[in-house]
């Protein structure tokens, strides 16, 4: 078993887009639960409509890139406010039930036949990045090991994870941002000051939302397709994943989170794979341990919850939420 290709393989999953992706929903989620309290288990719909959202816009309407971003931008926008409007008056499990059926449905709703000229329905859609590598200002050649494009997509994937996790730096430190924690803290001592706390949530829910769009686009760009099964709730889970391991009420803690995560992913795989090829274990096929190694991260899950609940760099003191 070859350990170094193994170990070498697993590093490679850091700065992939994927892994940008992963970051930017769960950042995404961060504002949504770890700065908000608001309990989001639907932020696999929100990069479902960011990427739809993009890829009807510039298949179906012939918009330029930055038109079909701004397309995806809004609907996710409008998709917040969706959610948000009968929900955020409510308690807070009301708004994780709608969540998770919200991001069900729209998988449902671009899977259905009847809308196959426009949403691909299961096939989903395809060839719509063209726009976007159209900007690529890597002549061809070989970068670090990869393509022109390949380099190009990650540098804008990483640049766009740096500039969101500055902004919610930012946000978290202003005056804004320390009204939302105080809402998560006390919502009725924060009414109780005189803000409007309805206007708050929805706000944070907007912000969260179009982190999800941006990751959604981020995710089906390399891919050069977008597919509803992509999008189903078992991603929002992983997105949970990454943001406990790095630590909730943080910036860089989704994005550790959502590193940390690919590695073990790949490692667990790239070492159980091995084993299987090597003979050295003969009761498992390589299916069953594409689907082993998703057990054992939940096993390290849990034991990060019993051990280390506030993940890498979360504070303790940032759980004892009202």
């Amino acid at each position: 078993m070859d350990f170094g290709f193994i170990f070498s393989s697993a590093l490679s999953e850091l700065f992939t887009p994927t892994t940008a992706a992963y970051a930017l929903a769960a950042l995404g989620l961060a504002v949504h639960f770890g700065y908000s309290g608001l309990l989001n288990f639907g932020q696999a719909g929100f990069m479902a409509v960011g990427a739809y959202g993009f890829a009807i816009s510039t298949l179906t309407f012939g918009v330029p890139f930055f038109v079909g971003l701004l397309i995806a931008v809004i609907c996710s926008a409008l998709f917040a406010l969706l959610l948000g409007i009968p929900t955020l008056r409510l308690r807070a499990d009301y708004l994780a039930i709608v969540t998770i059926a919200a991001a069900e449905i729209v998988r449902y709703i671009v899977t259905t036949n009847q809308l196959d000229a426009v949403t691909g329905s299961a096939d989903g859609l395809g060839a719509f990045e063209g726009g976007f590598y159209a900007m690529n200002p890597f002549p061809e050649g070989s970068y670090m090991g990869m393509n022109n494009r390949d380099f190009f997509i990650r540098v804008v994937a990483w640049a766009l994870v740096i500039v969101c996790c500055l902004v919610v730096w930012l946000l978290m430190r202003s005056p804004w941002g320390r009204v939302l924690k105080g809402i998560r803290e006390d919502e009725n001592a924060v009414r109780s000051l005189g803000k409007n706390v309805y206007a708050y949530k929805m706000q944070a829910l907007v912000i969260g939302g179009v982190l999800g769009a941006f990751a959604g686009m981020v995710f089906t760009l390399p891919r050069g397709a977008v597919q509803p099964a992509n999008y189903g709730t078992e991603l929002t889970f992983f997105l949970w994943t990454c943001l406990l391991l790095g630590g909730m009420s943080t910036v860089l803690g989704p994005v550790v989170g959502a590193m940390i995560f690919w590695v073990v992913l790949s490692l667990t795989q790239g070492i159980l794979y091995g084993l299987i090829e090597s003979g050295a274990v003969t009761w498992l096929t390589t299916v069953q341990a594409g689907q082993l190694r998703y057990i054992l991260v939940g096993i390290a899950l849990m034991l990060l919850m019993i051990f280390r609940p506030q993940g890498v760099f979360g504070n303790k003191k940032e759980l004892a939420f009202a």
